[in-house]
Parts: C-alpha cells; sequence; structure tokens
C-alpha cells in the first residue's frame, strides 16, 4: 500500500529558500533541487507526520 504522507514536503530533509524569483526547493541530505511533490526512498518523516500516521494506524485496527 502506498503511503498518503510520502513526499518531500514532509521529509525532515526537505528545505525551501525564498528568492526575488519565488521559492526553490531543495533536499538539504541530498543537496539536490526538488519539487514538494516528489518521492525518493531515502524520504524520512517529519515528527508531525509520523504522528498523523500513527493515529491513522492505529484508527485502522
Amino acid at each position: 500500500m502506498a503511503n498518503r504522507f510520502h513526499c518531500c514536503a514532509t521529509c525532515i530533509h526537505f528545505g525551501t529558500d525564498k528568492t526575488a524569483d519565488g521559492m526553490k526547493y531543495h533536499c538539504i541530505r541530498l543537496g539536490y533541487e526538488t519539487k514538494p511533490t516528489y518521492q525518493f526512498n531515502c524520504w524520512e518523516p517529519k515528527p508531525t507526520v509520523k504522528k498523523l500516521m500513527e493515529k491513522e494506524n492505529q484508527a485502522g485496527e
């Protein structure tokens, strides 16, 4: 089953920079530019996302 939370924007390594040209998104760990909706195998959810995932798992049991 796919994880609906899995995307760069929910990862602890997701970084943002506001520039004159708009928002720039990057992976702090890998050093690559990314987009909020991209998905990679190195994903590590933020603490708030972990809590939401745990809550959903408990509700589904």
